[in-house]
């Protein structure tokens, strides 16, 4: 058999990749950081379903009837035949001598109502906020059907809105936009950090020059770079299938969360997408960071500028956000590093799926160039800063070559 040649540039980014992320998700330190924010997501959901179970128990609002006794007896009875079969609301029978104007009973926070029937079983009106009208308009018309005398209840009711319960669609649509910026930007800058301390601990002993003297330095980025994204989306994917279990089976604890304009399984799947394209850009210039220290106390001290121009970005986000189609909101949607956010809140606020081809294509080619040149700094640097660029003994580096081949596995065999 000859002597051994070096793999190339991608093959050896991909055994860096593999023995990264085997050697990351495999241990007992990232079990125990995915279970850290699963505690607190799990404290903070138990309070609000015990806290949103308490408040329906205490203050489950009613559905005033406001009509003649005779209709309210009829109505009050169809409510108690049907509640065990459909759900019925909570009724509330309002006397004669109490009745006011509809707007003015669901103003009274003693009575507690969320709508008010009035009129007749002939004629109802039904009264109240939109999003309580839409959701039980069909149950009070089985109601009064059924206090009709009717075989078959199917009673056509008249409404009317009232304008404190109007949701403005496109107000909740910026705060599902917000939320999904800020949720971004926190998972993004709280996983980078985890590639500055995995590089300070191999550069300090001596692993990073190991893979200088067995492997391309290009290589050694590029691995170490997709490492820590499918890491990173192995503890996102962890988050967010106990965050999904959360909101699926206290669904009725919570209140309502608006949805995306481009529907929640598109917004789930861009999400990643966009959280993927926001890691690389970040964690190229992070992981460049690093290759210029030699102390964890260092790279905090480097790094500093970074974690602020991040922070900067985000604000300039949430700042666009609230000028639509501004200038301002069409640069913070191209320049590189805010395009993710402004491009995940579009997903929230209009369902145009063209325009995300666009921004995905653009931003591939931003981290392309991020990766490129962070690679050229990182070869030229890494060796340069802390114990490993003190190395000068030729002995020394055939050794340590030696142990690389050895323990990596990294060169290809011929015979």
């Amino acid at each position: 058999m000859s002597r051994s040649a070096r793999l190339s540039l991608w093959n050896a980014a991909f055994v860096i990749a593999r023995r990264d992320f085997t050697a990351i998700v495999f241990s007992k330190v990232f079990l125990l950081f995915l279970i850290g924010p699963l505690f607190f997501l799990a404290i903070s959901a138990g309070g609000g379903m015990i806290g949103g179970m308490a408040a329906s128990g205490i203050n489950n609002p009613a559905l005033g009837i406001a009509m003649s006794a005779q209709d309210n007896a009829a109505v009050k009875q169809a409510n108690e035949a049907l509640d065990p079969l459909v759900g019925m609301p909570d009724i509330l029978l309002i006397e004669e001598a109490s009745r006011d104007d509809p707007a003015a009973l669901l103003d009274d926070e003693d009575r507690n109502l969320f709508a008010v029937l009035t009129g007749t079983l002939d004629n109802p009106l039904l009264t109240g906020p939109k999003e309580d009208v839409e959701r039980w308009e069909g149950e009070i018309a089985m109601m009064v059907g059924a206090a009709r005398g009717e075989a078959i209840p199917q009673a056509g009711i008249r409404t009317s809105i009232t304008d404190g319960g109007i949701i403005n669609r496109q107000t909740a649509r910026d705060a599902t936009a917000r939320a999904g910026i800020l949720v971004l930007f926190m998972l993004t800058m709280f996983l980078a950090g985890m590639i500055l301390s995995n590089l300070v601990e191999e550069k300090g002993n001596t692993i990073i020059e190991i893979l200088a003297a067995a492997i391309p330095m290009d290589a050694v980025f590029v691995g170490k770079l997709f490492a820590m994204l499918g890491v990173s989306l192995v503890g996102l994917t962890v988050w967010g299938t106990a965050a999904g279990a959360i909101l699926y089976f206290g669904a009725s604890a919570l209140p309502p969360i608006p949805p995306p304009a481009v529907g929640w399984p598109m917004f789930f799947a861009l999400f990643v997408t966009y959280f993927s394209m926001s890691y690389l850009l970040i964690g190229s210039v992070f992981i460049t960071i690093g290759s210029m220290a030699p102390t964890v106390r260092e790279v905090q001290t480097i790094s500093l500028p970074a974690t602020i121009l991040n922070l900067g970005i985000f604000f300039l986000a949430m700042y666009a956000l609230s000028k639509p189609g501004s200038p301002l909101e069409v640069a913070a949607a191209i320049f590189p590093l805010s395009s993710p956010y402004m491009m995940l809140a579009r997903a929230a606020q209009d369902g145009v799926l063209w325009w995300h081809l666009a921004a995905l294509a653009w931003q591939v080619l931003w981290v392309a160039i991020f990766v490129k040149v962070g690679a050229t700094l990182f070869r030229r640097t890494v060796l340069k800063s802390g114990g490993a660029g003190r190395v000068r003994d030729t002995e020394r580096k055939g050794l340590l070559a030696m142990l690389g081949l050895a323990k990596l596995g990294i060169l290809s065999n011929r015979s």
